[in-house]
């Protein structure tokens, strides 16, 4: 083999074996986020639907846990929808042609505050609930206080999982 060819050669293994550790960085990385994913849905959550859970308890009890939930869902709604609505507003004013940064920290913070009374009234609510069940019950029905169902990873893509609790869904 000619020299030209020998460094020909040589260029071209090196190059292979850059796209191959390249490849294989890549296949790691990929195979980390993969073993995260399975452990966040591995971490203990809402074993069911809100539906399942309810249904679960003994008829005597359902009716009452499915209406005193759907009294609390109608008593927040209108903090919900409020705060729905300043994010809507903060949204739609940051769109526009002048940003006004005072405004639109305002709205965001009346939308807070507004989800806050609404998730406030919920956990009250639930924990007022729980308090009348027997330990049974109670037990099969103490995850609505956490914050997020199975398989909504509300969280940042980087950040931790949120733990603490959050408002009860309204069973249907």
């Amino acid at each position: 083999m000619s020299p030209r060819t020998l460094k020909i050669a040589l260029a071209v293994s090196v190059a292979l074996n850059l796209f191959a550790v390249a490849g294989a960085g890549t296949a790691w990385v990929t195979r980390a986020r993969v073993d995260e994913r399975v452990q966040d849905q591995r971490r203990p959550g809402r074993e069911g639907s809100m539906r399942e859970i309810v249904a679960s308890l003994d008829p005597a009890v359902r009716e009452r846990v499915k209406t005193t939930l759907r009294a609390s869902a109608l008593a927040a709604r209108p903090d919900f929808e409020e705060a729905r609505e300043a994010r809507r507003e903060a949204i739609a004013l940051t769109r526009g042609p002048q940003l006004d940064p005072p405004a639109a920290t305002a709205l965001l913070e009346r939308s807070r505050a507004a989800e806050m009374r609404g998730r406030a009234r919920l956990e009250q609510d639930a924990v007022g609930l729980l308090t009348t069940l027997d330990a049974k019950d109670r037990q099969a029905l103490g995850v609505i206080l956490n914050r997020h169902g199975r398989g909504r990873p509300d969280r940042d893509k980087d950040g931790p999982r949120p733990t603490d609790a959050g408002p009860a869904r309204p069973a249907d």
